[in-house]
């Protein structure tokens, strides 16, 4: 088996600055719970200090333009995702709100009148404060295409000030914390320009998830990697602007502050069925490659599938766009790999971005089952590589009889609790054990929010 050898990861993470990003932000998806076997993913497969926030994906909107869930044990997961709060007081999470009726965005109907815009805002905030949300997401991807009228694209900024404003105005009439306003958008210059006033929504959001993936697949008649980060060779015409380089310049071209930009890192890879001997960038195919055993969807595998067809096949780095692909017998597969994401990492470092986000934390090897690299393998690092410290591990159960805070549970509720001795310190309380847990650096424990915060 032939293998091009490539930068070791840790050589490149090594020469990477700490990361002036703030935020790693993480999809799960609902439907993840109906692959099979150790591939089932849940609300309680989720490392609560893995990502600052967690996106739950997805909820819709009905015919009476209200916020409803998809699947029906929604609630269930929820409930799981955010009693992750009491174990990581500083995770957040939002909800997800899209999808199509009809091959139409669920978005088209609702966002048409003031009148329909206002019950989804309603009854959003309603929906998100009832099941202990701190944000919502609009999974707002390609709303100018499909034939949807021209005037989609001004509603859309309508709605985003018209939410921003009720957001606003909830909180201070709650006096609780504002929720999160955030957006999945396109990568392509042509459907940016479609859908988006850019300069005109970019106030009223807390940040942006560019959706730098899917620029090639078996759609088209040659390979191409799924998430380069520059421009290749091979590209020509339209296809000089299928890149992360190339997205990014564009939505801060039309006044997108770049510490909103979060750049998208997908947990997957695009697969493509080679009809040649060739098998470079460029090399003619037809259609998919075999859907994998665990995702079974033809035209992408998981990380944890590509890791295992990596044992066998010829790896190979494409140095102009510093990506990996690996074929075997007449299946290409372009992926993302810890090289991958150093490189990636170090260019939004380099261009200020706000952070990144994860499409998504089912499809990493969550469980660490298959690439034999530990829970999470590309996430974890990717975390490493933007400059977070260290994740928390939750330590064993006081039970020294010298310590006097060992019995500090007993009899009480799981939950958390200041440490009158040191307000760096606080204690969680799980099944009548004491737990001692450690703020960032900085902060100290605040018991109005259960959070570790500024003094």
């Amino acid at each position: 088996m032939a293998r091009l050898i490539i930068p070791t990861a840790l050589a490149v993470l090594l020469t990477l600055h700490i990361a002036s990003s703030t935020r790693l932000v993480c999809h799960m998806t609902n439907w993840a719970q109906y692959r099979p076997g150790i591939a089932k993913f849940t609300s309680s497969n989720v490392d609560p200090f893995l990502c600052t926030h967690v996106i739950y994906t997805m909820a819709t909107i009905n015919n009476f333009n209200k916020l409803i869930p998809v699947e029906l044990n929604d609630d269930q997961q929820y409930r799981s995702l955010n009693n992750l709060k009491s174990i990581n007081p500083a995770l957040m999470t939002l909800l997800s709100v899209g999808g199509v009726a009809n091959g139409i965005s669920v978005f088209i109907p609702m966002i048409a009148k003031p009148e329909s815009r206002a019950v989804f805002i309603k009854s959003a905030i309603s929906y998100l404060r009832t099941h202990n949300f701190d944000g919502l997401n609009l999974a707002w991807e390609f709303p100018g295409q499909n034939g949807s009228p021209p005037e989609v694209k001004e509603r859309f900024t309508q709605l985003v000030k018209e939410l921003d404003k009720a957001f606003l105005d909830e909180a201070t009439a709650t006096k609780k914390t504002q929720l999160l306003l955030t957006a999945n958008v396109a990568a392509l210059p042509p459907t940016i320009d479609r859908s988006y006033e850019v300069n005109k929504i970019a106030p009223h959001f807390d940040f942006i998830n560019v959706m730098t993936y899917d620029y090639h697949g078996h759609w088209d008649l040659v390979t191409g990697h799924n998430s380069p980060l520059y421009r290749s060779n091979v590209d020509s015409g339209s296809n000089a602007y299928h890149n992360i380089n190339a997205s990014i310049s564009h939505w801060l071209a039309n006044g997108m502050p770049a510490d909103k930009l979060l750049l998208g890192l997908p947990t997957y890879g695009r697969t493509f069925r080679l009809t040649s001997s060739a098998t470079g960038l460029g090399a003619p195919t037809k259609g998919p490659a075999d859907a994998g055993p665990y995702t079974r969807t033809a035209g992408f595998w998981s990380y944890y599938e590509v890791c295992n067809f990596i044992t066998s096949a010829t790896v190979a780095w494409i140095s102009e766009q510093q990506v990996p692909y690996a074929t075997f017998g007449n299946a290409w597969v372009g992926y993302d790999s810890l090289e991958s994401i150093a490189a990636k990492v170090q260019w939004l470092n380099a261009n200020n971005l706000g952070g990144a986000h994860v499409w998504t934390l089912d499809m990493d090897d969550f469980g660490g089952s298959f690439c034999k690299d530990g829970q999470y393998p590309l996430v974890s690092f990717l975390r490493n590589a933007m400059g977070f410290p260290p994740k928390p591990t939750m330590p064993p159960a006081l039970t020294t009889t010298k310590n006097p805070v060992t019995s500090f549970c007993t009899g009480r509720p799981d939950g958390l609790y200041e440490n009158p001795a040191d307000k760096t310190t606080y204690f969680h309380c799980f099944k009548g054990n004491t737990y001692l847990q450690q703020c960032q650096p900085g902060l100290i424990y605040w018991d109005s929010c259960k959070c570790c915060n500024w003094p």
